[in-house]
């Protein structure tokens, strides 16, 4: 049973493009499973969460990261009575638009981009969706709803929200999207924090003597000492980010159940004009912020990461500024994209184009190319 307050598919605000509903699932049930099988969907398995892909078979990757979120979100999409479909499709697809090598490749592209409008990965998830993917007979993308494009879109300039039509609409009237894409957001944030934590302790870079001086970590970690003295590292070190998650999960359900109760929204028009209503406690945001500038301090950039980094910054701009040089180097089908762009909309739209192609490549595959075109031997 679902809240009033959740989105309804059968209240969608619609696709793009309109389509005869379907008699087996829901407007949001197909959403999910067209991202599921997308492209770009298929990439991820290959793209850079903090570690370079071929650095080991067990570091997360955008994908594993993606239905981890999913799995979060889900679950207390369910506690909340909010449509889990809906979540879950904005889940799976908040990932589409990174670059190979994680933010570091995210960075380098916005650099490249800087005086064709720039590049950032949410922006370019929504144009995955709405433009990149051709699979469909009758239009370009995926043809999602609104509701799941909305959950996409976490953040976007007032620049760029105005040319982007009903999806940006409610960042000019300083509106909030639907719990599902408020609840997928946090979501986002509690996976990658204590996954980061995960891969960094395996990769060695950091250390649970390190972690113990962070209060999350150190809370659970104390109670797992305690009750299993003699449990062997590895499973310590899970059974510490298990709880830490579930820790963040129950803090996330009660004060969210208490801002929905007080604010009194009972459709979904009022959640968006209502003020964020799914969030954490003063007390675990504060404790979430010193996790973060731990794991920035001392695992993003413990200096055999920023090697990678600034590795993978050369590569990202030695590809961008060698097509935006010749687009003869580009495939032909990316070539013939890239030449129609030009005649349209100038140097920009070309720009944009390559920009396509380099955001959609795998790490292996950007690796690759730089190979290709300068033969400089391994690069990693």
């Amino acid at each position: 049973m679902k809240a009033s307050y959740a989105a309804n598919p059968q209240q969608s605000l619609g696709r793009t493009y309109l389509e005869r509903s379907s008699n087996s699932r829901s407007e949001f049930q197909r959403d999910r499973d067209r991202i599921i099988h997308s492209t770009a969907f298929r990439r991820l398995e290959y793209k850079t969460q903090v570690f370079v892909n071929h650095e080991g078979d067990l570091y997360r990757t955008r994908l594993t990261h993606s239905i981890e979120v999913s799995q979060i979100a889900r679950s207390v999409a369910r506690i909340l009575q909010l449509d889990e479909d809906l979540t879950e499709a904005i889940a799976l697809a908040h990932d589409l638009g990174h670059t190979p090598f994680g933010h570091a490749g995210q960075d380098a592209l916005n650099t490249c981009m800087q005086s064709f409008g720039g590049f950032e990965h949410n922006l370019q998830s929504l144009r995955v969706v709405d433009h990149l993917e051709k699979k469909y007979a009758d239009f370009d993308g995926l043809n999602l709803s609104f509701e799941t494009r909305e959950g996409i879109l976490k953040h976007c300039s007032l620049k760029n929200a105005k040319q982007l039509g009903d999806v940006g609409l409610r960042f000019i009237k300083k509106q909030q999207p639907s719990l599902e894409a408020q609840l997928t957001n946090i979501a986002d944030q509690i996976a990658y924090n204590h996954h980061d934590i995960d891969d960094g302790l395996r990769s060695g870079l950091i250390s649970v003597e390190q972690l113990c001086e962070i209060e999350l970590f150190s809370i659970q970690y104390q109670k797992v000492k305690q009750k299993y003295p003699k449990l062997e590292i590895t499973r310590q070190i899970h059974e510490i980010i298990r709880r830490m998650i579930g820790s963040q999960i129950k803090d996330l359900v009660k004060t969210s159940q208490k801002n929905i109760a007080n604010a009194g929204v009972k459709t979904i028009e009022e959640v968006r004009t209502s003020e964020a209503l799914i969030c954490s406690s003063e007390e675990i945001i504060k404790q979430n912020q010193q996790l973060k500038n731990f794991l920035r301090q001392n695992l993003y950039y413990h200096h055999k990461v920023y090697r990678m980094t600034r590795k993978a910054h050369q590569i990202i701009e030695a590809l961008f500024d060698t097509f935006l040089e010749d687009n003869r180097l580009l495939p032909p089908e990316h070539q013939s994209y890239a030449n129609t762009a030009l005649q349209k909309e100038g140097k920009t739209g070309q720009a944009r184009i390559i920009a396509d192609y380099i955001a959609g490549m795998t790490d292996r595959y950007a690796i690759n190319e730089h190979h290709k075109l300068f033969g400089y031997g391994e690069v990693f």
